[in-house]
């Protein structure tokens, strides 16, 4: 008898209180623009749409990126959108087996939650995933959270989390 073996998914949680108002940081994320100001140089990110990107649902965005070393394109489609609470990008076509990003946004008091939760899978499986995959998105999302916090002018505080399981 044949057995297949599932893949394992894999999870990033994220989550960063910004000293501003819902309706100041939930249309900064709705700018695919300013994934480039969040996300780390090293990975060279840039959006390939000329003009503007009307977010909404189905709406596909491509991007390059150099994932170590190597030149990647990535293709993500806009899954949910539900602002300003909520908004869910799925990649199409990229470096992972699958990939399924959650963004969710909440006051508290004047205070914007935003958080992030990843699902994702690997090619190479779950040794891939702790040696290569998941170390760089730690700092991928660390990376993330500072740029917020200064974009936002919001210091750390100790609810802030990343995690990568």
């Amino acid at each position: 008898m044949l057995r297949v073996m599932a893949r394992a998914v894999h999870r990033v949680h994220t989550s960063l209180r910004l000293r501003r108002p819902l309706s100041e940081v939930f249309p900064f994320f709705a700018d695919a623009r300013n994934l480039e100001r969040i996300t780390p140089p090293w990975l060279q990110f840039q959006v390939l749409a000329s003009g503007a990107i009307e977010m909404r649902e189905g709406v596909t965005i491509d991007y390059r990126l150099r994932l170590r070393g190597i030149p990647i394109r990535w293709t993500s489609r806009i899954a949910v959108w539900e602002p300003p609470h909520r908004f869910v990008d799925a990649q199409e076509r990229g470096p992972y087996r699958t990939w399924q990003h959650e963004h969710r946004f909440r006051d508290d008091d004047g205070v914007t939650v935003a958080e992030d939760e990843v699902a994702y899978t690997v090619p190479g499986g779950s040794l891939v995933n702790r040696f290569f995959v998941a170390p760089d998105l730690r700092r991928v999302f660390a990376y993330r959270c500072t740029r917020l916090r200064e974009i936002f002018d919001s210091p750390a505080d100790d609810r802030d989390f990343v995690r990568v399981e």
